[in-house]
């Protein structure tokens, strides 16, 4: 078996070299954000944006950082720069159910336009009225009137009278009404001489009377029907005078509003109505009541004032039913709407109805009517959080029910789960036309998907953000211009170009692999921010490769107490981890710690015990429930790799242990399964592992050495502790040799590393590394299945040999054994 060689030094950093960036500063780059490397998810997105059909909304999925808000709000804006102006959204008074006002939908900018127009409108319909009420002629119209009556009323009560003068009578007013009385010689008969007259005289007066009486009855009865003549004919001259006055102010809008159908409509429904109410609105402006006597079908909450709204100098609260309330104003919009709503709670998403209390109850209008984030984003594009729709009370329900109805409904929370019971509005539905974009994680998405069945009919769309892009040369170009952009963005100092190449090389790093670029912007973002302040702090006029790594340093160290903590306690002996000598069925393994945006790599002692038994490998780690479902599998993994290797003439009759030693909580992760082989391996064979070097890497069945996360932490983990103890030269890391390519260790490593004091050790198989760590040659079988007997195998395989023949000999545990 061929010796593994230790890593070059150009194997574990792939270093950027400034001369070939062709630039001095980036000054002289070309900014440019719109070249990052996302084809994807741009292609993903503008064809979500230019499909015309239903339920083709927009999931943007990627890594928190990557830039989606940005690239998203970026196309979205280009796209709408493209696209007409939709309409200005209003709500007015509905004269026939004031309880359901009507929506308005007016081309951009004749919203605020028509609002002014009706305000004008209100200032002047008081002064107009009441100049055409006290008009001479007009008055002198209704006097008539009102003396038409009385003339008719004087003329039938003269009538009255003859008639009774005719049959001897005499007719008198009295405070409850009329009476009659009989006259002798222009005289009435007193009631004693009435008294003193013959029956039959008194009987004939008393007919006369009667029949006076019914007259009397008749003519009584035509009074309130001549009444409501009068009162017809002054509400029929009060709306002809109206009429007359307010005509050529409505003509005036009609003309200027012509060919907007709908608009016509509700002006010939204002116009009647202020014929209709034109002197309850004069009376009420004269006498300002706190309430009014509610007109046919309006709810008594519209008849109060002190209503919030726009300023007006109206004096007559009736008047607020004229005004216009925009809600959503295009006046100075270009293109189509962009939307990002930042609080997405139901309410901001549909819109609400305001209410103020007043005495004890909740009053509302029209005009308390207020838009949400569906209604500003109408004809254009409403960018959302995702997880934050979730996180609200009935946001999401709401907005998958508007995308479904392809129209908004205000609806009030409170009233449709009877929380408050009160006289509230019903808005009229506005139509529906947005795409809408969703913001969020990949296993959102993917949840969403897999428990949400209106989801998928919704969204259809998914653009996907990768978090890295190919280190290829036009891709590096491509990333010095987005460098330049996000600085000038920001009004930060130039970077030079070594400044650039440092950056470049770090983005590898957050990447986790040498031959890509991290396009984690908040990441890029915040080390251009901190490398200006030191250069800032230096008093230099450009950013340099000395302000960029203090400022990766500066954010370690900010972080790093923890970890130097680690490094104490294995300085100090507390924590047990030897880097000098060898010991048998004992390994030095590598884990990661994460801690929030930082994450270190810490070395653990690993040991192995074995024993004749049933061919059980106990997790000890699983065992106490301190191990995942993950570590579990790979401790699995061992046994089976155990008894395809040497197990197949004999039992395996093995009885081993595993455990991290001084781990107090949880261990997830297969990272481990290859050093947790290691020690099992030297643990059966009795042969001693070296602690000079540390090992990470997963492994198969097949006993082949896989890829791992976190690598260069790993790594360095070990390297600090066996420089606080002395580097001798014999001092490395096994890795997976498919590891190689994820590399980008810090310097003084990579330094330690070109001394001679450290190394790195790709491996491929179990039988590379455990060669490595005991020296000895691992062992091939031959075509028997058998291994050399001065093999690691070979003497594993005698080992477990002589555990299944002492089993023979003793009996399974539990039988009885016949001498």
């Amino acid at each position: 078996m061929a010796k593994v060689e230790p890593l070059k030094i150009n194997d574990l950093y792939r270093k950027c070299d400034p001369e070939q960036l062709g630039f001095q500063t980036t000054a002289d780059v070309q900014a440019d954000a719109s070249r990052v490397h996302q084809p994807r998810a741009v292609e993903s997105m503008r064809f979500g944006m230019t499909i015309d059909r239903e339920g083709y909304n927009i999931f943007a999925l990627g890594q928190p950082g990557t830039g989606k808000h940005t690239l998203v709000n970026r196309l979205l804006h280009e796209q709408a720069k493209k696209e007409e102006t939709p309409e200005d959204i209003c709500y007015v008074n509905s004269f026939e159910e004031s309880y359901k006002p009507r929506i308005l939908q007016l081309p951009a900018g004749r919203g605020k336009e028509l609002a002014r127009d009706m305000e004008r409108l209100v200032d002047e319909i008081g002064n107009t009225l009441r100049s055409a009420f006290e008009n001479e002629e007009n008055q002198n119209r209704s006097q008539r009137i009102t003396q038409d009556m009385a003339d008719r009323q004087q003329k039938a009560f003269e009538e009255l009278k003859k008639s009774a003068e005719e049959r001897g009578l005499s007719l008198f007013r009295m405070p409850g009404g009329y009476a009659f009385a009989p006259v002798r010689d222009g005289e009435v008969i007193p009631p004693e001489e009435f008294s003193k007259l013959s029956e039959e005289e008194r009987k004939r007066v008393e007919d006369k009377a009667q029949e006076l009486m019914n007259e009397a009855q008749k003519l009584f009865q035509k009074i309130p029907h001549w009444e409501r003549e009068v009162r017809e004919k002054k509400r029929e001259l009060n709306r002809e005078i109206t009429r007359y006055a307010m005509g050529p102010l409505f003509e005036e809008l009609r003309k200027k509003y012509a060919g907007i159908a709908k608009l016509l409509d509700y002006l010939d429904a204002v116009e009647k109505d202020v014929v209709d109410n034109a002197p309850g609105i004069l009376d009420q402006q004269e006498s300002r009541p706190q309430s009014s006597r509610p007109e046919a079908g309006m709810p008594q909450t519209l008849q109060q004032e002190g209503l919030p709204g726009p300023p007006s100098k109206e004096k007559s609260p009736v008047l607020r039913h004229y005004r216009v309330n925009v809600i959503v104003d295009h006046s100075k919009s270009e293109g189509a709407p962009v939307v990002y709503e930042s609080h997405p709670t139901f309410q901001n998403l549909v819109g609400r109805v305001e209410y103020l209390a007043q005495m004890g109850t909740l009053l509302t209008d029209h005009n308390m009517i207020r838009a949400g984030a569906l209604h500003r984003a109408n004809g254009g594009y409403l960018i959302l959080d995702c997880l934050k729709v979730l996180m609200q009370p009935f946001a999401w329900e709401g907005l998958k029910r508007a995308l479904e109805m392809r129209e908004v409904k205000i609806e009030s929370l409170g009233q449709t789960y009877s929380l408050i019971s009160t006289v509230s509005l019903e808005p009229e539905p506005m139509p529906l036309l947005v795409k809408v974009v969703l913001l969020g994680p990949p296993q959102l998405y993917y949840l969403l998907r897999a428990y949400d069945q209106e989801f998928s009919k919704l969204f259809k769309v998914a653009a996907d953000f990768n978090y890295r892009m190919s280190a290829t040369d036009q891709n590096t170009e491509a990333y010095c211009r987005l460098l330049s952009d996000l600085i000038n963005t920001e009004g930060l100092k130039p970077f030079d170009r070594s400044a650039v190449a440092r950056i470049i090389e770090h983005s590898g790093r957050i990447a986790e692999d040498k031959e890509k670029l991290s396009v984690h912007l908040q990441s890029m973002m915040d080390l251009l921010k901190e490398a200006d302040y030191w250069a800032r702090q230096n008093r230099m006029d450009t950013v340099s490769a000395h302000d960029v790594q203090k400022a990766i340093d500066s954010k370690i160290y900010r972080s790093d107490r923890i970890r130097q903590l680690v490094q104490e306690q294995i300085k100090r002996g507390t924590i047990l981890i030897d880097t000098d000598g060898a010991k048998v069925g004992q390994v030095n393994g590598l884990s990661v710690i994460s801690l929030g945006d930082f994450s270190f790599g810490q070395p653990s002692r690993i040991t192995a015990r074995a024993r004749m038994g049933k061919g059980e490998v106990v997790d000890i780690e699983r065992e106490v429930e301190m191990g995942g479902p993950i570590h579990s599998k790979g401790v699995l993994i061992l046994a089976g790799y155990l008894g395809s290797r040497f197990a197949m003439k004999q039992p395996l009759s093995l009885s081993a242990s595993l455990v991290f030693e001084q781990s107090y909580s949880n261990i997830e992760g297969d990272s481990a399964s290859s050093a947790e082989l290691y020690a099992l391996l030297s643990a059966i064979a009795g042969v001693p592992v070296t602690q000079t070097l540390a090992v990470t890497g997963s492994v198969n069945q097949h006993g082949q050495v896989q890829p791992i996360g976190g690598v260069n932490e790993k790594i360095e983990g070990f390297f600090d502790t066996c420089k606080a103890n002395g580097l001798n030269g014999n001092h490395g890391v096994l890795i997976p040799a498919s590891n190689v390519k994820n590399l980008m260790l810090r310097r003084d490593v990579i330094k330690a590393v070109e001394e001679g004091k450290f190394h790195v050790y790709p491996v491929e198989t179990i039988n590379q590394g455990i060669s490595l760590l005991t020296g000895m040659d691992a062992g091939e079988a031959d075509e028997e299945g058998d291994y050399p007997e001065e093999s690691v195998n070979g003497r594993v395989q005698k080992q477990l040999e002589n555990f299944a023949d002492r089993q023979r000999r003793f009996g399974a545990p539990g039988e009885r054994v016949n001498s």
